[in-house]
């Protein structure tokens, strides 16, 4: 395989990278170029231990400059597109910025793939296009309905990835997940932001009550069912990756300061972010009866060694602190 990895110097591409050369289609990759334009979350920290191997190759680039991608398109036959502007609070501020990544930026990988046949690409979405679920859980089957600018930026991404495969017979899937934790994540989402403050003595910042809840999976499982879907995927199709295990933002903090040796006094209640979305839980069935894949990290455990890597690795994190950080 020839894979080219959109955005693999952030934290669910960089990755991928490293478990695609490690897991079992280790020997089927003849050649991984990653493709990054390294804004304030793409870190070349991230792939230091990857750069290394003779197969793989970074190019400093953005994914809307169409020459750019066509030209590295045509040389791959596999397309991982992680690149994207991923936070939601700096949505709210800078709407257009996700407009003209996750949209435009993606429109230039699609029209490639039409170009040059033969290729697949999984377009990496997020459970956030459901938009909040009271109960119950989302299937792929559901109507998208997101709420904010970064989660209709990539709503717009998955129905361009669908609409093009249908159109043009192109060969690409769309996967939506919940939310990932673990090492070499940037400290403005709430598990690295909250970790690095309690090693650093800090208030835990939660928004409104703290009674959002989220579905959490560790990247390394995100990206064991993308290999898998590299393999066994089917164009044209949608499939959610969750791990059932959800937990609210506060219930989710009191068990960082347990782990840490904290007590409440640290969490501090600030204002609500707007168009919060009070809950997502997907509906995995699809993936795990089609794909075969299961979680092998249970929370607790991975929690224990995200927090141990970022308790280990302070000259990664610290310099990346300066500035506002949020929750998601």
């Amino acid at each position: 395989m020839r894979i080219l990895v959109t955005g693999g110097a952030g934290f669910i591409g960089s990755a991928f990278v490293r478990n695609i050369l490690r897991n079992e289609l280790k020997s089927s990759v003849e050649k991984l170029t990653i493709l990054d334009s390294l804004t304030y979350a793409g870190n070349l920290q991230n792939l230091e231990n990857t750069l290394s191997d003779k197969r793989v190759s970074f190019v400093h680039g953005d994914i809307r400059d169409r020459s750019l991608v066509d030209r590295l398109v045509s040389s791959h036959d596999q397309i991982v597109h992680f690149a994207a502007e991923s936070h939601v609070d700096r949505s709210l501020h800078s709407p257009s910025t996700f407009i003209e990544t996750n949209i435009v930026g993606t429109a230039s990988l699609l029209d490639a793939l039409i170009i040059h046949a033969g290729k697949r690409m999984i377009y990496v979405s997020t459970d956030e296009v459901y938009g909040s679920v009271a109960e119950g859980r989302s299937t792929e089957k559901d109507p998208l309905n997101p709420s904010s600018p970064y989660s209709s930026s990539k709503a717009s991404g998955d129905l361009l990835c669908i609409a093009y495969a249908s159109s043009f017979g192109i060969d690409v899937l769309v996967t939506r997940c919940c939310n990932n934790y673990g090492p070499y994540q940037f400290p403005e989402k709430i598990i690295p932001l909250f970790v690095t403050n309690l090693l650093d003595d800090c208030a835990l910042p939660i928004y409104g009550t703290g009674v959002n809840i989220r579905e959490w999976i560790h990247v390394d499982d995100h990206c064991r069912a993308l290999s898998l879907l590299l393999v066994k995927g089917k164009a044209g199709q949608i499939y959610n990756i969750g791990s059932n295990f959800t937990i609210s933002n506060l219930a989710l903090s009191q068990k960082l300061l347990m782990m840490l040796s904290k007590d409440d006094q640290y969490i501090e209640y600030v204002a609500d972010r707007s168009g919060h979305d009070f809950r997502y839980a997907l509906d995995s069935t699809k993936i795990i009866d089609e794909i075969g894949f299961v979680c092998d990290i249970d929370f607790a455990a991975g929690l224990d060694r995200t927090i141990a890597w970022y308790r280990h690795n302070e000259e990664w994190w610290r310099p990346l602190k300066a500035g506002s950080t949020r929750v998601r």
